[in-house]
């Protein structure tokens, strides 16, 4: 029995359509009720009835799922580490840990440049998927450690690509403060951080709009590829949501 699950285990990892590592923003600048929000919002997104289709769309070729949380250069933590998305099941019970994951002491600094890389590494663990797909979420600017501008040079010499989702401030003001706030965040991500041809940036009006901006990015990246491996290719428009 335990070699048919072994043998089960590699043919799934075998027949990945997708590797897509999913690393959260959990630096200084995002306080107890955004990392809440944040964790739950991209559980939420999992057991959304379109993204659970959208997972489950090719039986034959999984997606292999992980997630990670990062700071500063020596902090990055796995939650979820790869797993075949077989059933709605491995799904909910993803969706139920992630919600019981308590924050653990990290440094306040923001290693936007060693999150990308550490993503890399991530998904140079499924070879055999056909695609690769690192998603970092994050509401500034990097501040320390390698820039991700040196960092995206190295990536694009790999076969994967990096999407981003920036999360723009929860301010008083809002208004066209947080309208420009925002689309510096987009320009500095869509400048720096990108890595693919068909590389997007999608965008949450703040940690309240995480979930709504993570099934839209979740959606965008499943359906591409399902509709990319019948021969099409996926719209590659940056996507920016206002107020």
């Amino acid at each position: 029995m335990a070699l048919l699950q072994v043998a089960a285990a590699q043919d799934a990892v075998a027949q990945c359509r997708q590797a897509l590592a999913l690393g959260l923003d959990v630096s200084g600048s995002v306080d107890q009720a955004e990392y809440r929000m944040q964790l739950d919002g991209l559980a939420a997104a999992l057991r959304n009835e379109d993204v659970r289709k959208a997972l489950l769309a090719m039986p034959a070729a999984p997606v292999q799922l992980a997630v990670y949380e990062w700071s500063g250069p020596g902090f990055q933590r796995v939650l979820q580490d790869w797993t075949a998305i077989t059933d709605e099941a491995l799904i909910f019970d993803i969706a139920d840990r992630l919600q019981t994951v308590q924050r653990s002491a990290a440094p306040p600094d923001t290693a936007l440049g060693t999150a990308m890389r550490f993503g890399a590494g991530l998904v140079a663990q499924r070879p055999a998927c056909w695609k690769h797909t690192i998603d970092i979420s994050g509401d500034g600017k990097h501040n320390t450690g390698p820039h991700p501008r040196d960092v995206q040079q190295d990536l694009e010499t790999q076969s994967l690509t990096l999407n981003a989702l920036v999360i723009g401030a929860d301010t008083a003001e809002g208004g066209e403060a947080r309208r420009v706030e925002l689309g510096e965040l987009v320009s500095y991500f869509s400048a720096w951080v990108l890595v693919g041809p068909d590389a997007f940036v999608e965008t949450a009006v703040g940690f309240t709009d995480y979930e709504a901006a993570m099934v839209r990015k979740l959606l965008r990246e499943l359906e591409g590829m399902v509709i990319a491996s019948a021969g099409r290719a996926p719209d590659n428009q940056t996507r920016i949501l206002m107020d």
